[in-house]
C-alpha cells in the first residue's frame, strides 16, 4: 500500500484527506480527516522509529541492528525529531524539563488548532488553563 500524499504535487500546498471507504462494504465517509504524526515520516526514519521501539530506545542496540556507528544513529534519531517537528537538542536543552512539557504542551493545543480538531476559543480556554 503506498503512503499518502501529504503535498500538492502541483503547489506544493498541504493535502488533507477528505473521503474514507470501505472495499467490502462500500461505505464511504467523507470529512476532514488528519493524518497522524508519524505519516509525516519518510520510510527511511520509520523504520528507524520502528527499530527504536523495538530496542526500547537502546542505542548501543539500535547501532547493532542497523550496521551504524554510535555518532550516526545519533544524527539519525534527532533528524526523525526534527522531522516530527520537536526541533534541534539545543532547543530542547535550552529550557528546564518542566518548561519542556509545558511547551509540549502549548505545541500539543496548537496542532489540534491546526489540524480542525478544536476550535480558537477551545485552543485559547485549554491554553489558559496551562500553568
Amino acid at each position: 500500500m503506498r503512503k499518502i500524499l501529504e503535498k500538492c504535487p502541483a503547489c506544493g500546498a498541504a493535502l488533507e484527506v477528505t473521503r474514507l471507504g470501505c472495499r467490502q462494504c462500500q461505505t464511504v465517509i467523507e470529512g476532514v480527516f488528519v493524518p497522524c504524526t508519524f505519516c509525516k515520516l519518510s520510510p527511511d526514519s520509520l523504520e528507524f522509529v520502528t527499530t527504536f521501539v523495538r530496542t526500547r530506545g537502546n542505542l548501543k542496540e539500535i547501532e547493532r541492528e542497523l550496521g551504524m556507528s554510535y555518532p550516526t544513529v545519533r544524527g539519525r534519531l534527532q533528524a526523525v525529531l526534527e522531522e516530527l517537528g520537536f526541533g534541534t537538542e539545543e532547543q530542547q536543552g535550552e529550557r528546564p524539563p518542566g518548561e519542556q512539557e509545558l511547551a509540549a504542551q502549548r505545541r500539543a493545543i496548537l496542532a489540534r488548532l491546526e489540524e480542525g480538531r478544536i476550535s480558537v476559543d477551545e485552543a485559547v480556554v485549554a491554553l489558559e488553563r496551562l500553568p
